[in-house]
């Protein structure tokens, strides 16, 4: 598998798999999609990242860094959207996918790297803790839009 950055002519593979995600969500047209990774782009080190086989991209997550003001100025990461075509599941390129954004973030000078799940399945837990995150702060968030259910 190989990963990469995504372009803007990875919008449509990337939206089609998205819906793996959050099938229910509304869709994001294409238009809005290119808009959005031009915005991305604009934060240095961020991306989203596409793994793909024989071209086709069969998971992604988006790495967005964060510029700060302590520890020592360096820069944090949080790691969203992370998605695995559910026809190429269990078979280590979702946390392929995580461990290059990780890497890229520790090149940004990220002193940490964050992530969210929703999910409570002890399967996606244990994805995320074999991937090398530890579940060790709790999180809070407000929401606009209705909590997804997983």
């Amino acid at each position: 598998m190989k990963i990469r950055s995504a372009g803007g002519e990875d919008i449509p593979q990337l939206l089609k798999l998205y819906r793996h995600l959050a099938p229910d969500d509304k869709e994001t047209t294409v238009e809005d999609a290119l808009r959005h990774l031009e915005l991305l782009k604009r934060y240095p080190g961020s991306h989203i990242l596409v793994g793909c086989l024989d071209g086709a991209i069969v998971t992604t997550c988006t790495l967005v860094v964060i510029p700060n003001l302590t520890r020592g100025g360096a820069s944090y990461a949080l790691i969203e959207n992370v998605v695995t075509d559910s026809t190429f599941r269990n078979r280590g390129y979702g946390k392929a996918v995580l461990k290059h954004a990780t890497e890229a973030a520790w090149r940004a000078g990220c002193y940490k790297v964050m992530l969210l799940t929703g999910s409570k399945r002890p399967a996606i837990l244990k994805f995320y803790q074999d991937a090398g995150f530890e579940q060790n702060k709790t999180g809070f968030q407000i929401r606009r839009l209705p909590t997804r259910v997983s």
